[in-house]
């Protein structure tokens, strides 16, 4: 089994695509293999997952953080429909501060995204249906938790939205990047 990592332009968020092996019956994929990971230079422990189920298409959740001591790399993938998946860099210094890449994960696709601490994160559904299954580094932390406005225009995120967007309270809410004093800092080329 073998597994294909690419590079995006925010450096450290990464797409992965586990090899899969088909035949009339369906598939069969190692979707997480920490040492296949840790030969590509990704050696990440990760200690919880999650799951997440969106009824509408349009379900936007994000973009989410949570600081230090409890902050998250996650790693994201698509159990079931499809999703567009958005990582913002927030590390003070960073060259590519303020930032995003966007990737479609969908079931078909079989694609990963890995988010590093320090990055934002958020997706919108673009199927009724979808499941958001991610793992992360850190459990969750009710009081590390922080959030910042989807539609902030300093990030400027071209969400492929086409119809009613469902979104929480909180979220909608968030405050703007520019009003928030990110608690990552850039400490050079990884």
């Amino acid at each position: 089994m073998g597994v294909k990592v690419e590079k995006t332009a925010l450096e450290g968020v990464v797409i992965i695509t586990p090899e899969r092996h088909g035949d009339a019956r369906g598939f069969f994929c190692e979707s997480y293999n920490r040492a296949r990971l840790a030969g590509h230079g990704i050696d990440i422990e990760f200690v919880q997952d999650n799951h997440s189920f969106s009824v509408a298409a349009g379900t936007l959740r994000g973009l989410h953080f949570q600081a230090p001591p409890q902050a998250q790399d996650k790693l994201v993938r698509c159990g079931r429909g499809r999703l567009f998946d958005v990582a913002v860099d927030i590390r003070r210094g960073s060259p590519t501060f303020g930032r995003w890449v966007g990737v479609e994960l969908s079931f078909a696709n079989g694609r990963q995204l890995l988010v590093p601490r320090g990055f934002l994160h958020g997706f919108v559904t673009l199927e009724p249906e979808t499941e958001i299954i991610y793992k992360c580094s850190a459990h969750y932390a009710p009081e590390c938790d922080r959030a910042v406005r989807y539609d902030d225009p300093g990030i400027g995120i071209d969400w492929p939205l086409s119809g009613p967007l469902v979104i929480s309270e909180k979220d909608a809410a968030a405050p703007l990047l520019s009003q928030i004093e990110s608690p990552f800092v850039w400490d050079g080329p990884r």
